[in-house]
């Protein structure tokens, strides 16, 4: 099938150049990587990868609105109730380990 519908789009310009020094150690032009991208959303019928935030990911509390953050103080106090909690010990334990090692 002959090419003859283009896509524009902006992106930032570092995170093009990044995207273009990959591509061309793999040996691939730019239209060519985006082509690929589209006909794997055609196969997967969808974004062909997992598009969601982290689950360790850590909350920035000053952008929640008031029912997000009342919302997470819940969990928190949940967890408390609960039992899920970790002394300041066990902490600078997992760090320690975590970076010092």
């Amino acid at each position: 099938m002959s090419k003859s519908s283009s896509v524009y789009t902006r992106v930032e310009p570092e995170l093009k150049e990044q995207v273009e020094y990959i591509l061309s150690r793999l040996g691939i032009p730019m239209a060519n990587a985006i082509n690929m991208f589209l006909h794997q959303i055609v196969l997967h019928n969808g974004i062909p990868f997992s598009v969601a935030l982290p689950q360790n990911m850590q909350l920035d509390y000053s952008k929640l609105s008031k029912e997000a953050f009342d919302s997470e103080m819940e969990k928190g106090l949940a967890d408390l109730k609960a039992g899920r909690t970790v002394t300041s010990s066990q902490v600078r334990e997992n760090m320690r380990k975590k970076y010092m090692a």
